[in-house]
């Protein structure tokens, strides 16, 4: 096992290396062989380490060399492997071969493609990293490198400026985060004086308190960084932009992996956590907000990936719910079975797009579940499962547990948040697909369209719908000794709250079919005047945070920037020698070589001394 775990990271990177520096000769077909083949190998990799490991429960740390030495300060290149990094590890790696393998069908004909599979396999390659890594330094280090490959796929399609604009807003808002995270891994080293994260969790506990505000400062600052990487409120901002990539770029980085990092950052550093209550309820506050603040927006979306987009952040404001009441496991539960279905989604959106000649506004869709019926089938699987459907989807057993978490540790407004937040996952769900699905089709491109043939296409489809179903659910991560037990209670009050959810569930989809099916006419009546247009304004535009960090940051940001363009302190240390030179010029005026002018000029200046001298006297 030592000798296969460094391969789940170098297989990723040598695939990037080889494309890399072999791009003039691949092509398009060889392009993608290498991309996936690589992600494949690194996911057989992990399915035989998830073997030995299930079969013999037994940590493994590897130490490939010492990476940095200077004074106190020691790091290591080692990974680790338990319950919690080999779950994370299956995703990364399974899912993420299921997307490469899709892409290869979706992106024939693109432009790129050898560039875009060196950004993929990278990007696989740094988030193995980040699961991995025995110590944050060497976590920051893949954080940085998912955060780098999400930048250059979101701006893939480079030559449309609002991409780059999309990509570099991206970059700029997750750095943010990015940055208080460093301050928080500064701050810890100060503090316990190692960056090991097993030794942060042993040493955390003897030198500090619950509720020590040294502790709760740096699990804030922990927070921040998760906030940014998993788009939560109020750093949330740049996902729904991110759409602007290649659709199996929001399946892989913004849906499947990196938003989940920062569940996995503080699911790992739980034991810090722990010594902040206040922090982590905010933690749990913060989910519960984003989920129905993000719900909302998906209602009022006309673009297939933002509605996905804002679904993304609404179900990983379930997971920091669930983190906020201390249900670790439930968190992590719902990160896998989240990665199944909305991969499933992002992937049967991309055939859907493709299938309409890149038609992805909903207006004009419509009618498409005869022609394109296995995409229809997948956003059939897939929204069940986001809706929670009771007893056959696996997104109904990890929602539930979820909900279970925060009953059981007396958190009753985040339970109410959460079962709200499932009622409008139906609506949103149940309004995407009967938009797309359903209806008198829209456009040329609808009616034209065209459903997707081969394995590539059809297979991660048909994979993902399955593990969307209760078969997904069967799969157990084995947290048991990563994370702390989670909290339990009685039977009956599971149950029933069992009934509650899977009720609410099929209220939502019941009052859906009702409103976007038989009385689709009078809701857009409703949304186009009055309250209701001010209400769908406010919605579409995600409540305003755009517009109102426009205000607040951008645009006084600009001001400075232009009242800066030309730097003031330089120009204060050349005014001497500017005073000097407009000095030089007039007296050299005076320098005319005529007498006549100067024995004028002696005069004047006889006569003004003389007046004053009479004026002193």
């Amino acid at each position: 096992m030592r000798l296969l775990l460094p391969l789940t990271f170098l297989l990723p990177l040598a695939g990037t290396l080889s494309l890399a520096f072999l791009q003039a000769r691949l092509g398009e077909r060889g392009s993608a062989r290498v991309g996936v083949t690589s992600v494949g190998l690194a996911a057989l990799v992990t399915a035989l380490l998830a073997y030995r490991f299930l079969a013999a429960p037994e940590v493994l740390t590897v130490t490939l060399w010492h990476w940095i030495a200077v004074g106190d300060f020691q790091a290591t290149f080692g990974l680790r492997l338990d319950g919690l990094s080999l779950t994370l590890l299956g995703i990364v790696t399974g899912v993420g071969l299921l997307i490469h393998a899709f892409a290869a069908w979706y992106m024939r004909g693109e432009e790129g493609v050898t560039r875009f599979y060196a950004y993929m396999n990278l990007f696989v390659a740094s988030m193995v990293l980040l699961v991995l890594g025995d110590n944050l330094l060497l976590l920051f280090l893949g954080w940085e490198g998912v955060g780098l490959c999400s930048y250059l796929l979101i701006g893939h399609y480079y030559r449309v400026a609002a991409n780059g604009r999309a990509a570099f807003k991206a970059f700029i808002v997750t750095r943010l985060g990015d940055a208080l995270l460093a301050i928080g891994l500064f701050l810890l080293f100060h503090e316990l004086g190692t960056l090991d994260i097993a030794e942060i969790l042993r040493r955390a506990p003897e030198r500090w308190a619950a509720g020590d505000p040294t502790v709760e400062l740096a699990a804030l600052l922990l927070l921040g960084g998760a906030l940014g990487k998993s788009a939560q409120l109020p750093l949330h901002t740049w996902l729904a932009d991110a759409m602007a990539g290649p659709t199996p770029v929001s399946a892989l980085i913004h849906a499947a992996t990196m938003v989940t990092a920062g569940v996995y950052l503080v699911a790992r550093m739980h034991g810090l956590f722990l010594l902040a209550p206040d922090v982590l309820a905010l933690t749990g506050v913060l989910g519960a907000l984003t989920l129905l603040m993000a719900g909302c927006a998906a209602l009022a979306q006309t673009d297939i990936k933002r509605v996905l987009a804002y679904s993304t952040m609404s179900q990983i404001g379930y997971m920091f719910l669930a983190l906020g009441v201390a249900g670790f496991e439930a968190a992590i539960f719902h990160l896998m079975t989240h990665a199944f279905f909305k991969a499933l989604l992002f992937l049967a959106a991309g055939a859907v797009i493709v299938g309409c000649h890149h038609e992805q506004d909903i207006r004009r869709l419509g009618g498409l579940w005869r022609r394109l019926p296995l995409a229809y089938a997948g956003f059939v699987v897939g929204g069940a499962a986001l809706a929670a459907l009771p007893l056959v989807t696996a997104g109904f057993y990890s929602k539930d547990e979820i909900l279970w978490q925060a009953l059981a540790s007396g958190h009753g407004g985040l339970l109410l948040a959460g079962l709200l937040g499932s009622l409008l996952t139906s609506l949103y769900i149940l309004r995407l697909i009967v938009g797309i699905f359903h209806g008198e089709a829209g456009s040329d491109g609808a009616r034209r369209a065209e459903a997707g043939r081969g394995p590539a296409h059809g297979l991660p489809l048909v994979v993902l719908a399955l593990l969307s179903t209760v078969l997904g659910a069967a799969i157990e991560p084995p947290l048991g000794e990563a994370l702390p037990a989670p909290h339990q209670g009685g039977e009956g009050w599971h149950l029933a709250l069992e009934i509650v959810a899977g009720g609410i569930a099929l209220l939502g989809i019941g009052l859906g079919a009702w409103l976007f099916l038989r009385r689709r006419a009078w809701l857009a009546a409703v949304a186009a005047r009055g309250r209701g247009a001010r209400l769908w304004w406010l919605w579409h535009h995600a409540w305003g945070f755009d517009a109102a960090y426009d205000r607040l940051l951008v645009r006084p940001y600009r001001g400075l920037v232009w009242g800066l363009r030309h730097d003031p302190i330089d120009a204060l240390c050349h005014l001497p020698a500017r005073l000097a030179g407009r000095l030089h010029v007039v007296l050299s005026r005076l320098q005319s070589g005529r007498l006549r002018g100067y024995a004028v000029a002696m005069a004047v200046g006889a006569t003004l001394i003389l007046l004053a001298m009479a004026v002193v006297a």
